[in-house]
């Protein structure tokens, strides 16, 4: 038995087809579900998303949400979803670093809480091409 996975955003249906496995960044942690999995809904932290279809791995990066499973039906509410071919390499690597070198130099509470989103955001998309 499989999972149904549908993974939205505001703007599209990004992803909605069955899988045996996937894997979520949770705000506590990764959270794995495969068939039969308990009924639970789950806050998601920025991270990427794996998905195993058959023998292959799909990595999507997700920028925060909620995640429902129940029934072997998983629904993820995301505010944005990108897949590997959308994201250039070497753009990724330099705000990736941009961001972890705007975190480093942050001082005031809120200087640290946008450089945080950032950095979170620029790591899960190269992360995600790395």
């Amino acid at each position: 038995m499989n999972l149904q996975v549908c993974i939205m955003t505001p703007d599209e249906i990004f992803w909605n087809e069955q899988a045996e496995e996937i894997v979520l960044p949770t705000n506590t942690g990764q959270m794995g579900v495969l068939a039969n999995h308990a009924p639970i809904i789950t806050a998601l932290d920025i991270g990427v998303m794996s998905i195993r279809t058959n023998k292959d791995w799909t990595s999507v990066a997700l920028m925060g949400g909620f995640a429902l499973v129940k029934q072997n039906q998983v629904t993820v509410l995301v505010n944005s979803a990108e897949s590997k071919d959308k994201i250039d390499q070497s753009s990724a690597e330099t705000a990736f670093l941009e961001a972890q070198e705007q975190l480093e130099k942050a001082t005031s509470p809120k200087e640290k809480v946008e450089a945080n989103f950032t950095f979170k955001r620029a790591r899960a998309r190269y992360q995600l091409v790395s």
